[in-house]
């Protein structure tokens, strides 16, 4: 899939699912929100290499994909001065409270559960990026 370049100023973003059409979606709603999507990947060991070498604003992480956890990838990246200022939304079909506490502690600055609508995700990703240096 050819991306566009990306904005001026726009909020870049990282995403990061297994399933294609999760992923799909969260880069519709990443868009809608107007920031621009700069790597889509399958699994957490994509998603650590590509918030790495792109340092999004925003990685919008699921909690379980292959590689490594989202919960994996959000510490590891929380753990490294050059990647430890990402906003990281994590995405889960698991929405316990004990869940959701486990996603901020991993240093997650959000949780959204599945199935969530395009609306809300948007809402999320507008909230997490206001304040975000361009």
């Amino acid at each position: 899939m050819d991306s566009p370049l990306p904005s001026p100023g726009a909020f870049r973003v990282l995403v990061a699912d297994d399933e294609d059409d999760i992923r799909a979606l969260v880069c519709l709603a990443v868009r809608k929100a107007g920031c621009d999507v700069i790597a889509s990947v399958p699994d957490g060991a994509l998603a650590l290499a590509a918030a790495r070498d792109e340092l999004p604003d925003l990685a919008v992480l699921d909690v379980s994909m292959p590689g490594s956890t989202g919960l994996e990838v959000c510490a590891e990246l929380r753990a490294h001065p050059g990647t430890a200022g990402i906003r990281i939304l994590l995405l889960s079909a698991g929405a316990s409270l004990d869940e959701v506490a486990r996603g901020l502690s991993a240093g997650a600055d959000a949780y959204l559960a599945k199935p969530f609508t395009v609306a809300g995700l948007v809402h999320q990703v507008k909230a997490l990026t206001v304040g975000v240096p361009a």
